[in-house]
């Protein structure tokens, strides 16, 4: 996670994030790496391209914790920063009724990446800015990855990544991953984006007025319930739209212990922090 001052990042270190133990406990090594990015996406829209690319041989494969669902995650530098990539499961939408749709929702939830990547298919971009909206609800340090650009031009599709940009709140990038094409500047602007050289502003679903002052009574009761809660407002719509895990969740005290972990981590990593700058 990415340490703030009152002028911006500064000096990172993914061992002392407050997300650590959710983190370790996802089974995500964190040592020598300065952020987080996770990168998602539905199936078959070339995300494994996007990764193998960025991360080259520096990979691990293996298993989510006490899941079947395979893991990859892997690193790239850019601008003397070091940058874990983890590649989360494909899924259509972050709704919870499946196993991957539960890893993937959890970790942006809870692992807190300093940024989501949201890999999609230029040919098929109606379809696959559900998942992205999704994501862009949770947090808003996202970056679209309009992939597979080349397949468009040959189908007689073209992608207005500026316009798409505005629309969405959040910056796009058009790649070709098969080819390296654009990941250059894929890096650049998550890097941005992580460091605030690039603001977000996600858009936002209207919703009718009495949904909207549901929201807002239950924010407050999933506040006093599980207080320091990442996203209270996801929460919140997730129990208005009857999502049994995440109402187990809550009312079974999981949010609050992960909240709290989350809190003893940063607490715990403050001395040794202050330690290791006091030796310096």
């Amino acid at each position: 996670m990415t340490v703030k001052s009152a002028t911006g990042p500064t000096a990172h270190d993914c061992t002392t994030c407050p997300a650590r133990s959710e983190l370790e406990q996802m089974g995500i090594r964190l040592e020598a790496w300065d952020y987080v990015v996770a990168l998602a996406g539905n199936p078959n829209t070339g995300k494994s391209s996007v990764f193998n690319a960025l991360t080259g041989l520096k990979q691990h494969v293996g298993n989510w914790p006490g899941k079947t669902v395979s893991r990859a995650e892997g690193g790239f530098r850019f601008n003397g920063k070091r940058y874990k990539l983890v590649d989360l499961p494909g899924t259509y939408s972050l709704l919870s009724a499946s196993e991957d749709e539960e890893i993937s929702r959890n970790f942006i939830l809870f692992g807190q990446p300093d940024c989501i990547i949201v890999v999609v298919d230029a040919t098929a971009l109606e379809r696959n800015l559900n998942l992205a909206l999704q994501v862009m609800e949770i947090t808003s340090k996202v970056v679209l990855c309009v992939n597979l650009l080349d397949e468009a031009k040959r189908k007689g599709i073209e992608v207005d990544l500026r316009s798409l940009s505005r629309d969405l709140g959040v910056p796009c990038v058009g790649t070709v991953a098969r080819t390296g094409e654009g990941l250059g500047e894929l890096m650049r602007v998550v890097s941005d984006v992580i460091f605030g050289e690039i603001s977000t502003k996600p858009i936002q679903t209207e919703v009718p007025p009495e949904i909207e002052n549901a929201v807002q009574e239950l924010e407050g009761m999933i506040t006093e319930l599980a207080p320091g809660l990442p996203n209270a407002r996801w929460v919140a719509y997730r129990l208005l739209d009857g999502d049994l895990r995440i109402r187990q969740a809550l009312l079974n005290g999981e949010l609050s212990r992960r909240v709290a972990s989350q809190q003893r981590s940063a607490t715990g990593a403050a001395p040794a922090l202050a330690s290791i700058q006091g030796a310096q």
